[in-house]
């Protein structure tokens, strides 16, 4: 019995050190899609008064998905691809949800959201003051899977999960 728990350990020990940087890996946010679904990208800011909200993708200019201030939306920092197709889910941001719903996405909306809030402050104020590192960092990945063929980090997630079950039942 001692021996066939060392030839597991021994068996079972290459698969726990892939297995820790894919669980890392996986507790990233990332949210895979379809063209044409509607998406919801989660972010809660907490109980505070929320005086604006930024959602941003880096790679674009200008970065702005989505800014809400003040009480009011402001198209005019806002990437023309976004206009029309996002809101947020709650305009009265209750219990802190900022979460943005992102409709009909396409290919082009790949890529890394980040969510930041400024809470409290002056409503005079027109820019936001939201530096800093974001609530949520969120990557969107919008796939065909037309051919019914998964990405290779899911399949290899599903592979080691699989066989390190295998071997915990053995």
């Amino acid at each position: 019995m001692q021996q066939q728990i060392l030839i597991l350990s021994a068996l079972m020990a290459p698969f726990l050190l892939l297995l820790f940087p894919l669980c890392a890996a996986a507790s990233d946010q990332h949210v895979t899609v379809h063209p044409g679904d509607n998406v919801t990208l989660r972010c809660e800011a907490g109980n505070v008064s929320i005086r604006v909200v930024e959602w941003t993708r880096a790679d674009l200019e200008p970065q702005y998905v989505l800014l809400y201030s003040d009480g009011h939306f402001d198209p005019t920092k806002q990437h023309p691809s976004f206009t029309g197709r996002v809101e947020l889910v709650d305009r009265e941001l209750k219990d802190g949800d900022v979460s943005l719903t992102l409709k009909n996405v396409t290919s082009r909306d790949s890529g890394t959201y980040e969510c930041r809030v400024a809470a409290g402050g002056s409503r005079r104020r027109t820019t936001a003051n939201t530096d800093g590192d974001p609530i949520r960092v969120i990557y969107l990945e919008v796939t065909d899977l037309k051919d019914g063929h998964s990405t290779p980090l899911h399949v290899g997630l599903a592979a080691v999960f699989g066989y390190v079950a295998v071997l915990l039942l053995l």
